[in-house]
C-alpha cells in the first residue's frame, strides 16, 4: 500500500533537492575567482595610491611652494602683478592643505584596503577629492602656470635656476663613494 505523502517525499526527491542547493552553492564557487581577482585589483590599486600620494603628491605640492611660487614672485613686477602671483599661490596653497587633508581622511582606508582587510573606500569622499583635484589642476593650470611662464620668460636666469632645482631634486642621491 503507498501512500500519497510517502509518494510525495520519496527519498529519490529529497536527493534531487540537496543537488539544487549543491548546485546553487558550486555556482558561487565558480564566481570565486573572478572575485579574487577583483579584490587583488582592489588591494594593488589601494596600495598604488597610497605610494603615489606619499612619492608623487605630496612633493609635488612642495616643490611648488618652495621653487615655483617664490620664483614666480620674486620675478614678478611690483605692484599689481605681484600682488596676483601671490594671492593665486596662497590660493592653491591652501588648496593643497585642503587636498592633502582630506586625503588623511582617506589614508586608513586605503591602508585597510591595500593589506587585503575588511575596508569600504567612502565613495562621497573619493569624489570629492577627484573633483576638487582636478578642479585645483584645472585653474592652475589655466591660470597660473601661463602667468608664471610670462613672468619667469622674463628672467631667463631664473627660468635656468628653477629648472635646475628641479632637475637637481629629482636626480637619485649618490650615497658614499665609488
Amino acid at each position: 500500500m503507498t501512500s500519497s505523502i510517502a509518494a510525495s517525499s520519496s527519498p529519490i526527491q529529497d536527493f534531487s533537492q540537496c543537488h539544487v542547493g549543491i548546485l546553487n552553492k558550486l555556482d558561487q564557487l565558480g564566481d570565486l575567482p573572478e572575485l579574487m581577482d577583483a579584490a587583488n585589483r582592489a588591494r594593488q590599486s589601494a596600495q598604488q595610491m597610497l605610494d603615489f600620494f606619499r612619492e608623487a603628491i605630496y612633493e609635488h605640492h612642495s616643490e611648488e611652494e618652495r621653487e615655483l611660487f617664490p620664483a614666480v614672485q620674486a620675478s614678478a613686477t611690483p605692484g599689481a602683478e605681484r600682488d596676483q602671483v601671490k594671492q593665486i599661490a596662497e590660493k592653491l596653497t591652501r588648496e593643497h592643505r585642503d587636498l592633502e587633508a582630506q586625503w588623511k581622511l582617506l589614508e586608513p582606508h586605503l591602508k585597510r584596503a591595500a593589506k587585503g582587510q575588511d575596508a569600504s573606500v567612502p565613495t562621497e569622499a573619493v569624489a570629492k577629492l577627484v573633483a576638487q583635484y582636478s578642479a585645483h589642476a584645472r585653474f592652475e593650470e589655466a591660470e597660473y602656470l601661463p602667468l608664471a611662464y610670462t613672468i619667469l620668460s622674463r628672467h631667463s636666469n631664473r627660468m635656468d635656476a628653477l629648472a635646475l632645482a628641479l632637475h637637481l631634486r629629482h636626480q637619485p642621491q649618490v650615497v658614499g663613494y665609488v
